[in-house]
């Protein structure tokens, strides 16, 4: 009796002992896409850019997965990123308008959601799809709002960032998803519900 109870004790230890390395090789799986909840609030920007690029916010399209990019995909993804981001001078709306809240295609200079605009219209000309390619406001650590665009692919979301280079999965910025436009309608926003499964996965 006492050696199959020891021989019990010794087998829970070893599931337990293995609990923590399926939650570990799963967890990320679960995060390489954002899920998306309900219609939210659009933002007082956007919508104001949809008043004079009426056409741009109007694009619906059917549920469906996101395609696969190819190489020579992620070769334009990653030329544009980085050319975007060179070509453009960081400035607020305040000191190019002397307002705030001004979405618009940047010629020299523009903030964070002008970058965003540039990369997505420049994207959607090399032939990638407006309901991969998402305006979507974040929160930084240091509790400032950002926009970022997320490029929806085969292999999870990818976060392209006037302030890196660098593409990643969206679980690998520091960044609080609060909202995106909407894959299936350009001039919706829906809140983005997993959120606090990032942040712990970010900080492994």
């Amino acid at each position: 009796m006492m050696n199959r109870l020891r021989g019990m004790f010794f087998l829970l230890a070893a599931i337990a002992a293995l609990a923590p390395w399926n939650a570990a090789m799963s967890a990320p799986r679960n995060q390489l896409a954002m899920v998306t909840g309900n219609v939210t609030s659009q933002p007082i920007g956007h919508y104001e850019f949809c008043r004079t690029h009426s056409a741009e916010c109007s694009v619906r399209t059917k549920a469906g997965t996101a395609a696969r990019l190819t190489d020579h995909g992620w070769s334009l993804v990653r030329q544009i990123n980085e050319t975007v981001n060179t070509s453009i001078t960081p400035m607020t709306d305040m000191e190019i308008y002397g307002r705030e809240e001004v979405w618009a295609y940047p010629v020299d200079a523009g903030d964070c959601e002008d970058f965003v605009l540039l990369k997505r219209r420049k994207l959607m000309e090399a032939g990638l799809s407006a309901s991969d390619l998402l305006i979507t406001v974040v929160r930084k650590p240091d509790g400032e709002g950002h926009a970022v665009l997320t490029l929806r692919t085969g292999s999870g979301d990818f976060v392209l960032d006037n302030l890196t280079d660098e593409i990643k999965p969206w679980y690998s910025t520091p960044y609080i998803f609060l909202k995106r436009q909407a894959s299936f309608d350009t001039g919706r926003w829906v809140t983005i519900e997993n959120t606090g499964e990032v942040l712990v996965g970010a900080l492994q």
